[in-house]
């Protein structure tokens, strides 16, 4: 979580608290992910002392307090998106001046309970705070728009059909600005250059790995059988998704290692990606950088793990079950070791980590705008040097289709917001056949 639009919002409180609006009998509510709640309560007794934080951490039943009884005397209640969605009857009983949803991209999907809760808790005021607004599709960017604006688009199945079909499609691309002057005034943009002017560039490159003989030939026999199969499903992609997307990742992880979908495969087959990854991270830690790993599989960063363990190199580890989450942070802020070792996850919010300056994406995702997130834990308000990102790509594999496909999608998505607006359709037949190399 950015400490910029944290510190927004609580500013906006302790006005409303010395202005006589914000009591104890009708607080703000601000939902967040479990990872986040405590830097919220920590940033508001630094900076705003005067406003009284409740932090609730555990759901009424175990707590032995209904959420009024627990937050009497707050100006602020602070919790997770889980115990919200939960205890969702204990948070309608109580009276709010305001609903704050941080990484509100949680509720991008409308048809879930979280949502449901958000859009049914009463309060006159609700601010949606979200570096990707929009993920997935149109519709995501929907849902946030009918809980902050419930009267502006007030049908899900209209604004599919007047936007998200024909803009998604190409069809009608003049679509987008009609949608942006709509949503325009509901919106405040926070880019780095406006709020951090100062901030050291980011260079971004793509590192081409080329696989090694072994790794390419299971490769490569792997994808002639998976295109195949493949193919033969994509005359009804929407049936067949789960099976295609299963196919695709084995695919993606065979670009990592053969061994991820492979176990039996001779022990003598290096993953190339690894050996182009230790290639870098030597030199880079030897010149006295400090680094952050990101991958989709966990599988694979045990390999990468194991692999440093034998370079010698010292690093920390986080993943969605890691459960000392803030333990594992404040090795990696205030240790030595130069390598934080993260599933994309796991880190692509709520964590803040300027230490490091250099940034290795092992594989490439379908959504661009994750990867943006989780490259921005390092190059955020804070960073005193330039960032540098490396993208590895394995050469002549479906990542290197997938770079295409983010590409394509950045082009005709990214003006929904503004020019730094990221978003990915979900994937159609002819998305498919381009990542098979197929025609």
């Amino acid at each position: 979580m950015g400490l910029g639009k944290t510190l927004q919002a609580l500013v906006m409180a302790e006005r409303a608290r010395l202005d006589g609006t914000l009591t104890p009998d009708a607080p703000i509510l601000v939902v967040a992910p479990t990872s986040v709640v405590s830097a919220w309560v920590r940033e508001a007794a630094h900076f705003t002392p005067g406003l009284r934080v409740v932090a609730l951490t555990e759901t009424e039943r175990r707590r032995g307090t209904t959420v009024v009884e627990a937050t009497r005397e707050a100006h602020v209640v602070v919790t997770s998106y889980a115990l919200f969605r939960i205890d969702e009857a204990g948070y309608r009983a109580r009276a709010w001046q305001g609903l704050v949803l941080d990484e509100a991209q949680v509720v991008k999907n409308h048809q879930a309970r979280t949502y449901a809760a958000a859009r049914r808790l009463p309060a006159p005021f609700k601010l949606a705070i979200t570096g990707t607004p929009l993920e997935n599709s149109l519709m995501d960017l929907w849902a946030l728009l009918s809980i902050v604006a419930p009267g502006l688009f007030p049908s899900p199945t209209r604004f599919s059909e007047l936007f998200r079909k024909p803009i998604e499609s190409g069809t009608s691309p003049e679509l987008l600005e009609t949608l942006r002057r709509r949503i325009r005034p509901l919106m405040l943009r926070r880019t780095k250059e406006s709020v951090a002017p100062d901030l050291p560039p980011k260079i971004e490159q793509v590192v081409p790995v080329v696989l090694n003989p072994q790794h390419r030939r299971i490769y490569d026999r792997h994808l002639h059988r998976e295109r195949q199969r493949i193919l033969g499903l994509l005359d009804d992609v929407g049936h067949n998704r789960i099976a295609i997307l299963r196919a695709l990742t084995k695919l993606r992880q065979l670009s990592l290692d053969v061994h991820l979908v492979d176990p039996d495969a001779p022990a003598t087959v290096r993953s190339s990606k690894v050996d182009a990854l230790l290639d870098q991270l030597v030199e880079v830690v030897a010149e006295g950088h400090r680094c952050l790993v990101f991958s989709q599989f966990t599988s694979f960063l045990g390999m990468v793990r194991s692999r440093l363990a034998d370079e010698g190199i010292e690093h920390v580890y986080l993943d969605g079950r890691t459960r000392d989450r803030p333990k594992r942070i404040a090795a990696f802020v205030e240790g030595s070791a130069p390598v934080f070792v993260i599933s994309l996850k796991a880190g692509g919010s709520g964590l803040t980590l300027t230490e490091a300056d250099y940034v290795f994406v092992l594989d490439p995702w379908w959504n661009p705008a994750v990867e943006a997130q989780a490259i921005d834990r390092a190059h955020r308000i804070g960073q005193d040097k330039t960032v540098m990102v490396y993208r590895l790509v394995s050469e002549s594999t479906i990542e290197e289709k997938v770079l295409e496909l983010q590409e394509r999608k950045r082009e005709l998505f990214a003006r929904v917001v503004d020019d730094g607006g990221l978003m990915a359709a979900p994937l159609t037949a002819d998305d498919i056949r381009g990542l098979l190399g197929a025609d």
